[in-house]
This record gives structure tokens, sequence and C-alpha cells, in this order.
């Protein structure tokens, strides 16, 4: 599984090229989703397998729109990432999922999954600072409270943000 997990965080790099910032980002929502997964029942192969590619829809949605919004990477993202999925030999159930998540990654409430509930988190771990003004720690505790749905994501945010 580890080898094809690998394979695939080498075709999203591939994909994004030149593009660093949007492989740091991926690297750091995957990183999140493994150390959520060291306190979450979730399923490894799908959360990693998302957790690389949940933004791999910006392309194609900056190439059609001229936008990278987060309605538009869930709408284009699931074809580019079963396509990736798809040459790599994955499980149609497992490419099924990953393509859900991916296409409902900004739209909580569409899937209710506990691996979902791991790439929600763990994007959001690294998202926080950037969409929200961090420094009033009692706004932020609220929003950890409100943003995260699972015990550890909420523990890491408070230790990250508080």
């Amino acid at each position: 599984m580890q080898e094809r997990l690998d394979k695939v965080g080498n075709a999203m790099r591939d994909y994004f090229g030149d593009d660093q910032r949007r492989i740091d980002h991926a690297l750091r929502v995957t990183g999140f989703a493994e150390e959520i997964l060291q306190h979450e029942k979730a399923d490894r192969e799908v959360v990693i397998a998302a957790a690389l590619l949940h933004d791999i829809g910006i392309r194609e949605a900056e190439r059609k729109y001229g936008s990278s919004a987060g309605d538009l990477q869930e709408r284009e993202g699931p074809p580019v990432a079963r396509g990736v999925l798809t040459s790599l030999g994955f499980d149609k159930a497992v490419i099924d999922e990953v393509c859900e998540i991916i296409g409902a990654h900004h739209s909580p409430g569409e899937v209710d999954t506990d691996n979902f509930r791991v790439i929600w988190d763990a994007d959001w771990l690294v998202n926080l600072g950037d969409e929200f003004d961090v420094r009033d720690h009692g706004k932020t505790r609220d929003l950890v409270r409100k943003i995260f749905q699972t015990a550890a994501g909420k523990a890491i945010a408070e230790r990250i943000y508080l």
C-alpha cells in the first residue's frame, strides 16, 4: 500500500510541476492527516490518497474558469484524481471514495464519513491561520470548536493556534 501511496504523491508532484506552493500545501495536509490517523479510525489508503489529491482540481478550474474557487475545485478535481488513481491500479471502491471526498472537501455535510472528517480537519489545520486572524485566542477557540470534526483535529489545532 505505501508504495502505491508514494506513487500518488509523485503523480501529484508531476501534475503540479513547478507550482511548489500547491505541492507544499498537499504535503502539509497529508502530514496532518497522518497525525490525525494515529488517533482516529479511518482508512489510511483512502485518507492519504485524498489528502495528496484533494486540491488536484485547481489547475483545471483555473484553466476553464480563471478561478480556484472551492466549488470549482470540487467539480474539476474528481475526474483528474480518478485518472491518476486508475492509472496506478487502485480499487474502484477506493477511487470512488477518494473522488467523493475531493468533490466535497470544501462542503461540510455532503459526505459524512470518518475518512472525510480526517481530510476536512487536516486541510483546516493548514488553512486556519490563512483564513482567520488567530491572534484573538477566544475567537480562535470558538473557531476550533466549530470547524474541526475530530477530537484529534481539535487537539492539534489547539496545540498549534492556542
